[in-house]
């Protein structure tokens, strides 16, 4: 689609728009209509939209094109052209949801404003552009009565983190749900284990330890003619004001866990160390690849969380928690617990997390019982903000610190154009 064409059908939107708004008190009374019976009957369509057209967000829409019998994609948004069409593609490709896709060219939205028009269109939104854009995106998508699937982390810095929580609430009294790709949480064995460490298996819990240790991933290389802000944006993982750093985008996912174990109860603060050893040329940004927090609970209780992504190492992937009486093993592979009462390990039904998040999203959409995962995706974020900061500075950092800061990641201007890379972080000094 032509920036010419997007512009006309923007126009024509707004115009229609602005001819609607003469009927203000009919449209005020349909929106609180809306805000009371924020769901549907089951015979009803669900149009759901996806913004982040990387392989995250077709891997998301696929999920929600299979979590209800009557939904359809039917818009599209990324911040590049190329990324939505290849998306499109291979969604067309998957025989269980092709004939849920109906995305012409005309609802198909590129630029940095494409959330907008995506948000317009559809019932359901998935987030799944990179973590910076995300607070502004689930504002936009609850502010216009929209449910919001957001996938993690849920922003890259204390301010985005506090939109989100404000945001959230809101969503809470509209009756929207908001369910997040903290997936971890939708395993079915995790859930088991969890509830049985919750009842006591191990006893109080006096550590936990968050483990991330992984190879290295993907890397788009700059090719001629590309901006600063446009390269930047495409290999968005290796940039903290898009992504967060690593900590923040990937090693969330087990500090999530290890919260979870601690029923909620977050540190009141965190001293730690990591760099820059492997990869270091400019084509992998400013970011770590590596990081160690050591976590501090009012109680004493510690909570370790470690990550690395270098090739060549030995990996490992899983959330542990020491009790009083017992020990327990938390991850996708296996999830054992040994305390007083024996050794127990999880046998029952496999799940496919991934697809349950959805199925389970759209269930309460359905039933008009809304999920509201805002609490916990923005407290585990800002957990991995907080481990970050410790990193990045080399200081001890406070909870009620990183909660009040107000250092804001964003660019002075969203623009295809220059932009410098910040400086590699150097503790003691940064």
């Amino acid at each position: 689609m032509s920036r010419k064409d997007q512009t006309s059908t923007r126009t024509s939107r707004r115009r229609f728009l602005k001819t609607a708004a003469l009927t203000t008190a009919g449209v005020i009374e349909s929106n609180r209509f809306m805000a009371r019976s924020a769901h549907v009957a089951g015979s009803d369509l669900l149009r759901v939209g996806l913004i982040g057209c990387g392989g995250r967000g077709t891997g998301a829409a696929a999920q929600a094109l299979n979590a209800d019998p009557n939904v359809k994609l039917v818009a599209m948004g990324d911040a590049f052209a190329d990324h939505i069409e290849r998306s499109l593609k291979e969604l067309q490709q998957d025989q269980k949801v092709a004939g849920k896709i109906d995305v012409p060219p005309e609802r198909r939205f590129a630029g940095f404003d494409n959330y907008q028009y995506v948000i317009e269109n559809v019932d359901v939104v998935l987030l799944a552009e990179p973590p910076h854009f995300r607070p502004r995106h689930l504002k936009a998508a609850i502010d216009a009565g929209k449910h919001v699937f957001a996938e993690k982390p849920i922003a890259v810095d204390s301010p985005g983190v506090r939109s989100v929580l404000a945001t959230c609430e809101e969503a809470r009294k509209k009756n929207l749900s908001v369910g997040s790709g903290l997936c971890l949480r939708y395993h079915y064995g995790n859930r088991e284990a969890v509830q049985r460490i919750h009842d006591g298996a191990i006893g109080e819990v006096v550590a936990v330890q968050a483990n991330d240790f992984r190879g290295p991933i993907w890397m788009r290389e700059r090719q001629p003619g590309m901006s600063d802000m446009e390269w930047q944006i495409r290999n968005w993982y290796y940039f903290t004001w898009l992504s967060g750093d690593f900590i923040v985008e990937q090693h969330v996912h087990y500090l999530d866990v290890c919260s979870w174990i601690m029923k909620g109860e977050y540190p009141v603060k965190a001293i730690g160390t990591g760099g820059r050893q492997v990869r270091t040329g400019p084509e992998y940004g400013h970011i770590y690849d590596h990081h160690s927090v050591i976590y501090e609970y009012a109680n004493g209780a510690k909570l370790f969380g470690t990550c690395r992504q270098q090739p060549g190492c030995a990996n490992d992937a899983a959330a542990y928690a020491l009790g009083a009486k017992g020990r327990a093993e938390v991850s996708t592979r296996r999830q054992v617990i040994s305390g007083s009462s024996g050794q127990w390990q999880y046998k029952g039904q496999n799940n496919n997390m991934y697809q349950t998040e959805h199925d389970e999203l759209f269930a309460s959409i359905r039933n008009g019982k809304p999920v509201n995962d805002g609490q916990f995706m923005s407290m585990v974020t800002l957990l991995a903000i907080m481990g970050r900061t410790a990193t990045y500075t080399g200081r001890l950092v406070t909870w009620d610190e990183v909660m009040n800061s107000t250092e804001d990641l964003s660019p002075p201007k969203y623009e295809w154009g220059s932009m410098s890379t910040p400086p590699v972080a150097m503790p003691g000094l940064s």
